[in-house]
């Protein structure tokens, strides 16, 4: 599996699309499968929703499903339609495809495709938005090292309007467009994002953003570089999404996001079964906030995760002191759980925790002299078979003056880190011994660990009835 596609909410339930080639590694072609879930954590299996080769036009990649309210596109109020590229002979090509039983299974139309190659090779993964104070259709389209602005009344035909160019961040990919409310300032703000190469500032691929301002036909950044939504290795394709259920004015402050945890630098190599190419991260709330005058994107797990979480094991406060390596009181009892903790460095000390065993470990850790978090996997079980890529140490700063809320939730093929204030996160792909233990390091400076907590996670099986 690899790319996820922006859910709907219909009847009760999210329906979450995302790409799978159920013919790999023998046969070729991804297309629309679906998952749906009433928390957003729990998700389902419910199968094809929309099928590859079926129209002549070649397999089913990214893009984005609207519920059309207004039946701008003639199917019905209440349609959901969706837009995605389509490939054959590698020609990339927008087309259509419209269901009428709440986004279970979709119909090809039959004037595709609705936007034909122009003659280039990079030209898919449409994303498509509403503006309501314009009345029209908005669709951000991956366009090689731009991203293409085209508007439409009927989804069905598009006009090209603009174009915003970035060429330092490699192939722009699975684009975004929202408009966001910071409740306490009051500020607000479009926030243009997509899937890019961050290499050029140390890192890898991952989800970047640009908060600025859209008028209807163009987008205008507030600064030329991006900010990240995640620091790790392994938070790709991203989508994000409001509640219809929060209003008007609650969807604009709050959406949640999830990715595609995997990276191609390798993810054929990666090891797993059914799962095989990655998995979808834990979906997770996002708010717009200013900080020192600039506008981020903060961002946590979701709180209906809570509610899959087992009976916590809790521990008394510790301090490690400098050069020290101490088991954690309180353990994990399953392969996966979520460990939280108040962690001090009021010497200018690092923390290190070590997930695992030596044979197969992960540390995730907290430098408070150089401002950041780390999670670092060139130990785990498959590093040794990695490309350089994945053995590279992840990193995202953070502003907590030596003392943080580490919130790092860990199971069979992933870790993902969050801190508190929700200013940071580091998203991977890791293999430790999960079962092996957590034990703490000290360096530098003593390590003051306090309100630590170990819970079970509940591990969704997808395929279950």
């Amino acid at each position: 599996m690899n790319d996820p596609q922006r859910p709907v909410f219909v009847d009760g339930e999210w329906r979450l699309y995302y790409l799978y080639n159920a013919d790999y590694p023998e046969g070729n072609g991804t297309e629309w499968h679906l998952a749906t879930s009433t928390d957003m954590v729990t998700w389902k299996n419910r199968g094809v929703a929309i099928e590859k080769y079926r129209n002549g036009l070649g397999d089913i990649l990214t893009g984005s499903a609207v519920i059309d309210e207004r039946n701008t596109a003639g199917f019905g109020a209440g349609a959901i339609i969706a837009l995605t590229t389509q490939q054959d002979d590698g020609v990339q090509r927008q087309s259509l495809f419209s269901s009428t039983d709440g986004g279970v299974t979709f119909q090809n139309y039959e004037g595709n495709p609705v936007m034909d190659n122009p003659g280039t090779t990079d030209w898919r993964d449409p994303k498509i938005v509403w503006d309501d104070a314009r009345e029209q259709w908005v669709m951000v389209l991956a366009e090689g090292e731009r991203l293409g602005f085209y508007t439409s009344p009927n989804l069905r035909e598009w006009t090209y309007v603009s174009d915003f160019v970035r060429t330092e961040y490699g192939l722009l990919e699975c684009p975004d467009l929202f408009e966001m409310v910071d409740p306490d300032s009051g500020r607000r703000t479009w926030v243009l994002g997509a899937s890019a190469d961050a290499s050029r500032e140390g890192g890898t691929t991952g989800f970047a953003y640009w908060t600025g301002a859209w008028d209807g036909e163009r987008f205008t950044a507030d600064a030329d570089e991006p900010q990240w939504l995640d620091g790790g290795a392994d938070f790709y394709a991203a989508v994000t999404w409001d509640d219809p259920r929060d209003g008007d004015e609650g969807r604009l402050e709050r959406r949640f996001a999830l990715g595609w945890i995997n990276n191609w630098a390798y993810a054929r190599d990666l090891p797993g079964g059914s799962w095989q190419g990655g998995s979808l991260s834990t979906t997770r709330e996002i708010v717009l906030r200013e900080i020192d005058g600039r506008l981020r994107l903060l961002s946590q797990p979701v709180a209906a995760l809570d509610a899959r979480q087992g009976e916590s094991v809790t521990a008394p406060d510790l301090t490690v002191a400098p050069g020290e390596i101490v088991d954690l009181p309180a353990q994990p009892r399953t392969g996966a759980y979520r460990l939280r903790a108040q962690v001090d460095a009021p010497d200018g000390g690092e923390l290190r925790l070590r997930f695992g065993s030596a044979d197969a470990e992960v540390t995730v850790g907290y430098d408070s002299e150089a401002g950041v978090i780390f999670l670092d996997r060139r130990q785990d079980a498959v590093a040794d078979a990695m490309p350089e890529t994945y053995r590279e140490i992840r990193t995202a700063p953070v502003d907590a003056d030596g003392s943080l809320v580490l919130d790092i939730l860990v199971d069979a093929s992933s870790v993902e880190v969050f801190t508190g204030d929700g200013r940071a996160s580091l998203t991977s792909a890791a293999y430790a011994d999960a079962r092996a233990g957590v034990t703490a390091e000290a360096s530098g400076g003593a390590i003051g660990i306090r309100d630590l907590s170990v819970a079970p996670l509940a591990v969704n099986d997808p395929n279950a009835p």
